[in-house]
């Protein structure tokens, strides 16, 4: 077990927590097991990412906010693979949310305090709205979903996708300035 400015990182089965070293980790962070987290995400204060029965990856530029947590689902007879949680490159994903056992493609979102369940499945640019539950369907590309449990509401415009993209981007410039300041704190 490692702890470094309330961040906790723990290898669970021989293995532990790969993470880029331009990637952002805010304190009180308990990152476990087998997970991967790409150049330039950010993972923000308070947040758990547990990888203990199955394998979690977060690309590039993909923002976690401030107290989520994201899981995995181990095998089953059923399901010999069960459900890893594969997280792509510039995917924005809210305060509060649950992320579990599904994949969300590169420029996927997911908004505050939703859930992403078990074999769920957001395709790239499709968007989960604020306070919606996704359980074992799909998002199609470009697609935005609401409510609980969450439907198809309207394909997102250009404006939309640019606004998400934008987010991204203030993320990664964010997570910069939040490490230089808790550097400077130390």
């Amino acid at each position: 077990m490692e702890t470094r400015t309330d961040i906790t990182l723990i290898a669970i089965n021989g293995k532990g927590p790969r993470i880029h070293s331009s990637a952002f980790i805010a304190p009180g962070c308990r990152i476990i097991g087998n997970v991967e987290i790409g150049p330039d995400a950010s993972v923000w204060y308070n947040c758990v990412i547990r990888a203990d029965v199955n394998r979690i990856v977060i690309g590039a530029r993909t923002n976690i906010q401030d107290g989520s947590v994201v899981h995995c689902d181990s095998p089953k007879p059923s399901r010999p693979e069960g459900y890893p949680t594969i997280i792509g490159e510039d995917v924005l994903i809210g305060h509060l949310a649950m992320v579990h056992g599904c994949t969300l493609e590169d420029r996927a979102f997911v908004g505050l305090g939703a859930i992403v369940m078990d074999g769920s499945h957001i395709e790239s640019e499709g968007m989960l709205a604020a306070g919606a539950q996704l359980t074992g369907k799909r998002i199609g590309a470009r697609q935005l979903w609401m409510g609980r449990p969450a439907k198809y509401l309207r394909d997102l415009d250009e404006a939309a996708l640019a606004a998400n993209q934008a987010g991204v981007k203030g993320y990664v410039i964010n997570g910069r300035m939040h490490a230089e300041a808790l550097r400077q704190a130390h």
